[in-house]
């Protein structure tokens, strides 16, 4: 039990949601005073053992390198926090108003609008898109994401988000995961969601009285869910390689051809995907905060996803058979660990090789790197 304790603490929940999820998930029927108790003797205590304010400098430094210039205190504070980190959210405004004024100006300028939003439990519907302002450049990002708890379900940047196998193999993944598939899928009208439309629909039977179909489909501007996470995408991760990349392109070293789309590809995926991965993450730690929609709860979306009794609701997974989701896989593809086409690929790293470089750790490694390979490359072509 004290482990699941220390882990909930570390979470950030409160001491009655600490109560809640260990009677509702682990079995665990404890007082209050107990429970604090045991906190007391773990040393467990949220007002001591910060970290030291130079190493919390030094990571928000390093974070502002690349796209954590995007980042609010806010944001940045549950970053830290997600990296092990112990910080004040106070410290973190601070850091970032000394170390990025300028960022900061810009971000008090911003406003959000809300529309009113209504999901049963988590699980019941699920919003998935494609977001396109990387694909000039041969980065295609596709997400999912949970209708009530906000948990994003995928968030994957490949070479396309047009192949319907492909979608249909991000939609077969999680399913498979999780176990279960979602009530409802809201997807856009391409044919991009053509399998994730037929495998829902065959995965999922409406009982009755309940007449509402598995799949919806409809135009982007209605898929509110995903669509409003997109502008936060952008802020926070996006709008650095897109600024990244468009200087290339205004300095003529990005054309857009096969082979510089391939080359960014090479160079940047596993990057990319990295900052994805870690986006996702610490967005589904952070905590939401209440909106004046009073249908739609607020906390953190793991949380929200994981233990839906403490806001009311009951989670709406719908049971699959393996046999029907052995089916569902034959008709999907998968991304493979290739980031681009198999001949480019090869003859990549063997200039790698012969110029004894490494894969870049950071956006600017990946740049020169991009660079020495375009002009290599297009020198043996012009020969």
């Amino acid at each position: 039990m004290d482990r699941h304790i220390a882990l909930y603490f570390g979470m950030g929940l409160k001491y009655n949601d600490i109560q809640s999820a260990l009677d509702m998930r682990h079995g665990y029927r404890i007082s209050l005073r107990h429970l604090k108790r045991r906190i007391a003797g773990l040393g467990l205590n949220r007002r001591t053992g910060y970290t030291n304010l130079g190493v919390s400098v030094d990571f928000i430094q390093g974070q502002l390198q690349h796209s954590g210039q995007l980042h609010c205190y806010r944001w940045m504070h549950e970053k830290c926090h997600q990296h092990g980190l112990r910080v004040r959210k106070e410290d973190v405004r601070l850091i970032l108003k000394e170390l990025d004024p300028r960022g900061v100006r810009q971000r008090q300028t911003g406003r959000l609008r809300r529309r009113q939003y209504f999901a049963r439990g988590p699980n019941f519907i699920w919003h998935l898109d494609s977001y396109d302002k990387l694909k000039p450049y041969g980065i295609c990002i596709n997400g999912c994401i949970d209708g009530l708890s906000r948990k994003l379900i995928w968030l994957n940047a490949y070479t396309t988000s047009s192949d319907p196998r492909l979608i249909g193999g991000y939609y077969h993944e999680a399913v498979d995961r999780l176990q279960g598939c979602p009530r409802v899928v809201r997807g856009d009208l391409g044919t991009e969601n053509g399998r994730v439309s037929a495998f829902q629909r065959a995965l999922v039977v409406p009982t009755q009285p309940d007449t509402l179909d598995s799949y919806l489909g409809g135009a982007s501007t209605a898929n509110q869910r995903i669509e409003s996470w997109w502008g936060f995408l952008r802020r926070q991760c996006a709008e650095f390689w897109i600024a990244l990349f468009g200087e290339l392109k205004d300095n003529g070293h990005y054309g857009g051809g096969f082979l510089d789309k391939s080359l960014i590809q090479f160079c940047c995926m596993g990057l990319i995907q990295d900052e994805l991965d870690d986006t996702a993450q610490t967005w589904n730690a952070h905590t939401i905060r209440p909106s004046r929609n009073t249908n739609v709860p607020s906390g953190r979306p793991n949380i929200m996803y994981a233990i839906p009794q403490l806001y009311n609701v009951r989670d709406h997974l719908c049971p699959v058979q393996s046999e029907h989701l052995g089916v569902c896989k034959t008709e999907c593809i998968f991304r493979e660990p290739i980031p681009c086409d198999r001949d480019v690929y090869s003859l990549c790293n063997d200039i790698m090789v012969e110029s004894h470089l490494h894969l870049p750790e950071d956006p600017y490694q990946a740049v020169n790197l991009y660079m020495h390979l375009r002009g290599v490359i297009t020198t043996a072509l012009q020969m």
